[in-house]
């Protein structure tokens, strides 16, 4: 389904990540990538601009980091990133530059490509998230179906397996996702669209669109 490709869902012109999405199709393929790639990116970062924190954490010399935030790696954390008081990340974390992790937010086995903001009381695991987009105040992605079974998603009337237990959601450029939603596992949200506060989202919502509902999905004008 081409609507769900990384070609279609993220610009990689301007991000250290690009590499890591080589060869991949589908978001999900490249999750159970993320930590080697960041070892292998990290070592090779330069010191002009990167230092090294701890085992297998690289943080740029202009990121603010809150003292209060616990860091594991292997992360990366880009140029001009704020990391917010209480910020909790788990490591295989890709934090691209000028995003905002916020107060209590955790993350674990993700890509931030940049300027992402997950500003306050997000759980991020599994995902991808692209440029621009943003996730309001408690939203979430789950990454766990209920029942422990492989993480399908579903577009239109088509079913793709993703192979994976995990799998929380992926994020276009400049989507904006309101606040106290749940992205459900195997969530697909297209470039530029919206999620209305505290809905419940599963499976693909196309580029441009308004999410509103289940079954109330509409385009932008």
């Amino acid at each position: 389904m081409k609507a769900i490709t990384v070609s279609e869902l993220f610009t990689l012109d301007n991000t250290l990540a690009a590499q890591l999405f080589d060869g991949a199709v589908y978001p999900f393929d490249v999750l159970s990538k993320i930590g080697d790639f960041i070892k292998d990116l990290g070592a090779r970062l330069d010191k002009n601009v990167y230092e090294e924190k701890g085992e297998n954490i690289w943080i740029a010399k202009s990121a603010k980091i809150a003292p209060t935030a616990s860091i594991t790696g292997p992360c990366i954390i880009g140029e001009n990133t704020e990391v917010r008081h209480c910020a909790f990340i788990r490591g295989n974390a890709f934090v691209g530059n000028s995003c905002v992790v916020g107060n209590s937010t955790e993350l674990k086995n993700v890509v931030l490509l940049g300027n992402v903001q997950v500003p306050h009381y997000n759980y991020v695991g599994d995902s991808i998230l692209g440029f621009y987009s943003h996730m309001g105040a408690g939203s979430i992605t789950s990454n766990v179906k209920s029942d422990k079974s492989l993480v399908t998603v579903k577009c239109g009337d088509t079913v793709i397996e993703t192979g994976r237990k995990k799998f929380g959601a992926a994020l276009g450029d400049g989507v904006e996702v309101g606040c106290g939603s749940v992205l459900n596992p195997g969530t697909i949200i297209g470039k530029n669209s919206n999620i209305y506060p505290l809905s419940s989202v599963r499976g693909f919502v196309p580029a441009n669109s308004i999410y509103k509902k289940a079954g109330d999905i509409v385009e932008k004008r």
